[in-house]
């Protein structure tokens, strides 16, 4: 990915919302409401229902001005953190003091002409200065609840940007693994079909040509980071043995065998395909009898096993430009960017046989 087409991260204050803070305001100021209700019925038990809504209406300016602290806070998001917290500690003072003269003020307008019970009230500086520590404290809880909720959405935010861009580093991994089948797989089609035109077989290099055309159509078509069921994984293998059944004749037999459970069963593209191009390199083509390729899936306790036996050959002789390694390497690669340590690709040794063995647990399933 180049970095001009890396996705910006959004502006801070795009993370501080309005409606988040006017959600945590009313609701911080309706629990102090609910806190100091036992006290506003003891002051007003004499006053009636009516005394009550007049004391408690009061918490309405209280929340204006606590969204309206939102306003340094957000403006104030990329300023430096002692510059930031020096200047929404003076807004909450400010804020404290405004609420605490309101409340002088409005207990007298009551008072003179509304409720006589409201007279009883201290109207002192005393009154005033608890009043606005008490406010003070709850508008700077209301800036941390502001803050907790930045936060937490920049983290959310941030955490969702890591996983895309893992996602999308893993998926241009596998592309760029699969693609790396594509010069190796047609090195050695392309070299089979060369041989049989050498030695004279040039109905069987023509069909040979058809098939691999075809072949190339239908994996070409798939998504490169894509994960496709395992029925169709083994379709495209069959296409590929029918490939080199032109070439081979009688001396390849390959059974392809696929329980039920394991067919639905989702896997990398192309996957088992070098396993047994592998099986074929350094099988068949070093054989001059007939050589068994055996692949097998299932599932076994959850886990997907898929298995690519061949019969050993004794003769080392290697084909002209025969390499070892590379689909083996991919296989590895591609396992480990999807799955982590967790699938495990085992090669086996045998007396009569080699095995290869992919193992991939808890497998995911087409629904």
């Amino acid at each position: 990915m180049r970095p001009d087409t890396i996705i910006p991260r959004p502006s801070a204050k795009a993370d501080a919302r309005w409606r988040e803070a006017i959600r945590l305001t009313v609701a911080l100021w309706s629990f102090v409401l609910l806190i100091f209700m036992p006290a506003i019925l003891r002051r007003h038990d004499a006053g009636g229902f009516g005394s009550i809504l007049l004391d408690s209406a009061t918490i309405f300016y209280s929340m204006l001005l606590g969204i309206a602290l939102f306003i340094p806070f957000r403006a104030t998001i990329d300023r430096p953190n002692r510059v930031r917290v020096a200047i929404l500690l003076m807004s909450a003072l400010a804020a404290a003091i405004a609420n605490a003269i309101f409340d002088l003020v409005y207990t007298a307008i009551v008072a003179d002409s509304f409720d006589e019970t409201f007279a009883s009230f201290a109207l002192d500086f005393n009154r005033g200065y608890e009043s606005a520590f008490r406010y003070l404290m709850v508008f700077v809880v209301n800036l941390a609840l502001f803050q907790l909720a930045f936060s937490m959405r920049r983290t959310i935010g941030t955490e969702r940007q890591l996983v895309e861009a893992h996602t999308t580093a893993q998926q241009a991994q596998l592309t760029a693994l699969r693609y790396q089948l594509n010069p190796h797989f047609l090195f050695n089609a392309l070299n089979s079909i060369s041989a049989l035109i050498v030695t004279k077989r040039n109905d069987d290099a023509e069909q040979m040509t058809d098939k691999l055309s075809s072949f190339l159509r239908s994996s070409l078509a798939t998504d490169p980071a894509a994960l496709v069921p395992l029925a169709e994984e083994l379709s495209l293998i069959e296409e590929y043995l029918d490939i080199e059944a032109v070439r081979f004749g009688d001396r390849l037999n390959a059974t392809v065998e696929c329980e039920p459970d394991a067919s639905e069963a989702l896997v990398p593209g192309f996957l088992v395909q070098p396993l047994v191009e592998n099986a074929i390199k350094h099988g068949v083509s070093r054989s001059k009898g007939t050589v068994d390729i055996d692949i097998r899936a299932s599932v076994d306790h959850g886990d997907l096993c898929i298995t690519v036996e061949n019969d050993r050959v004794r003769d080392t002789t290697r084909p002209p430009g025969a390499r070892a390694g590379v689909g083996l390497l991919n296989v590895r690669q591609r396992l480990q960017a999807v799955y982590g340590d967790s699938a495990t690709l085992k090669i086996e040794g045998r007396a009569d046989s080699f095995c290869a063995t992919i193992c991939i647990p808890e497998i995911q399933q087409r629904h």
